[in-house]
């Protein structure tokens, strides 16, 4: 069936609701409760492994650099950093222009929220009501973005009948000739989904046709266990038109606290893109983005980084099996399970946290409800394997017994 402008979530006071955190929604369901057992969270997903190494030294060796306010762009070392890793790092039709094709973010949930703006302002007149598309369950920048731009937030359901991705198919041509952007996440938060270089390519041919902006979210591009998800500026064509790639170094290096990553792609997006942020977005301290030179300038610590992964998916195999839908995902840090059998995603949370002391977080929270009242997160519960992976091992025999 064909998605059409009403793919939205009802308005009112459950509306309202489900527009707010889903972490403090979370803090809320539980709060009338005590953990039987010592805590383990797995509810956010903040990494936990250790900080690399040359953090502190290029620190204090830049901590002068704090006396000055940074420029909105980003320190041109910075910008080549990024361009030249982006060049390693992907397969571009050709390499990216540091002066002109990067801009440094005070971390990429700033950026993306700050893109539906833009698109907004930067994309020419629509066929009525002004829509961003973005996936449902997503990140809740992607909706904050919409209602800001004052655009109408569309919402594509991902379900493990399309993969855990927009169905492409599903789009008609009255929604997208509204559209002023699409946001899409690969690796998908929360399943872990990555999209394929066809996906990337009929979404590119899709937004060229109907003059819409691709914000493509690769944040946890760098976290997988077998084979690296590709970019959306791999297919975005010798100038990148239309195309937006954001990066974090939050989940890559550990550094969630530093708050720093990078947009790259389209030129003449990114100039009005600058103009904005330079009067409204936070800059990011000189010595941060030194910080980010030396990140980007090695991979040691960021295959040491997916070795600890690939050990907990590995637990995650052993203890979990083939129960409660589980399946390793493609990319990212995250589990998804259907605890649809076990009452539903919030029973499903409470009863972890009062008789196991596992908090995860209710699928239902991360998503918005269809127009057939449907919500796609519901049902499900979503783990953050960033702890240590005897923590890990501990929290999953315990998801097991008490679910079981």
């Amino acid at each position: 069936m064909a998605i059409t402008a009403p793919s939205r979530a009802p308005q009112g006071a459950g509306s309202l609701e489900s527009e707010r955190s889903p972490f403090a929604r979370l803090t809320e369901l539980l709060a009338p409760y005590q953990p039987a057992k010592p805590l383990i969270a797995l509810s956010l997903g903040e990494p936990q492994h250790p900080v690399p190494s040359f953090v502190g030294p290029v620190l204090a060796k830049h901590t002068a650099d704090f006396g000055r306010y940074p420029i909105a762009k980003g320190i041109e070392p910075f910008r080549r950093a990024a361009a030249n890793w982006l060049s390693t790092r992907f397969e571009l039709p050709r390499g990216i222009d540091p002066e002109s094709e990067i801009l440094v973010l005070n971390g990429s949930r700033e950026g993306l929220f700050f893109a539906a703006l833009t698109a907004a302002r930067y994309v020419g007149g629509r066929r009525g009501k002004p829509a961003i598309l973005m996936p449902n369950p997503f990140y809740p920048a992607y909706g904050a973005g919409a209602r800001a731009a004052d655009c109408e937030a569309v919402y594509l359901p991902t379900t493990l009948a399309n993969g855990f991705l927009p169905d492409l198919d599903a789009l008609d041509d009255a929604t997208l000739a509204r559209a002023v952007a699409i946001y899409i996440a690969s690796p998908a938060n929360p399943q872990g989904a990555v999209a394929s270089r066809e996906y990337f390519s009929r979404l590119k041919k899709l937004a060229d046709r109907f003059g819409f902006m691709i914000l493509s979210d690769e944040c946890y591009s760098e976290i997988y266990t077998q084979t690296a998800p590709g970019s959306m500026l791999e297919c975005a064509g010798p100038d990148f038109t239309n195309v937006i790639a954001f990066q974090s170094l939050s989940k890559r290096s550990n550094l969630p606290g530093m708050r720093v990553g990078f947009a790259a792609g389209d030129k003449k997006f990114l100039g009005v893109f600058h103009e904005l942020r330079n009067v409204a977005a936070p800059q990011v301290p000189v010595p941060l983005q030194h910080v980010a030179i030396a990140a980007y300038s090695d991979e040691a610590h960021v295959e040491e980084n997916r070795r600890l992964y690939r050990i907990k998916f590995d637990l995650a195999d052993q203890i979990l099996g083939s129960r409660y839908g589980y399946r390793r995902p493609a990319g990212g840090f995250c589990v998804w399970l259907d605890v649809s059998a076990r009452g539903g995603d919030e029973a499903a949370t409470i009863k972890l946290y009062k008789d196991g002391g596992v908090r995860v977080v209710p699928g239902s929270y991360l998503a918005r409800q269809q127009p057939d009242g449907s919500n796609p997160g519901a049902g499900y519960i979503r783990l953050a394997l960033v702890q240590d992976s005897e923590t890990t091992a501990e929290a999953l025999h315990r998801l097991v017994e008490i679910l079981d």
